[in-house]
């Protein structure tokens, strides 16, 4: 597979993966707070994000230098090694603002 082509596939995956994370958000803040299986859901979703993230850097660095691009790769290694440290406020507010800030830089790259 070409380069070009595998960072595409990336860019759907990451994009689609944003897509669920915002429905998730949409259920709302004491949704998040009820059920259980949606901070876990947060936790998967942040660690695809980040390995999408990581993927991308490694692929193309000039292209994917943004800030948000590392920063998305480190919330994910905290989630994986120190998930028993996981903030569930921190995880709400990176998921629910963050995660769109980085959608929107997607966007602005694919355009």
């Amino acid at each position: 597979m070409r380069p070009a082509a595998r960072i595409d596939r990336w860019l759907d995956d990451l994009s689609a993966t944003l897509e669920t994370a915002s429905t998730l958000v949409a259920r709302g803040r004491d949704d998040f707070g009820r059920d259980p299986a949606i901070p876990l859901a947060f936790e998967a979703l942040s660690n695809r994000v980040g390995d999408l993230a990581k993927r991308l850097v490694s692929a193309d660095p000039s292209r994917f230098s943004d800030p948000l691009w590392s920063q998305a790769a480190r919330n994910r290694d905290f989630v994986v090694h120190h998930y028993d440290r996981v903030d569930a406020d921190g995880l709400w507010v990176t998921v629910s603002r963050s995660f769109p800030e980085l959608a929107r830089l997607v966007e602005r790259i694919r355009a």
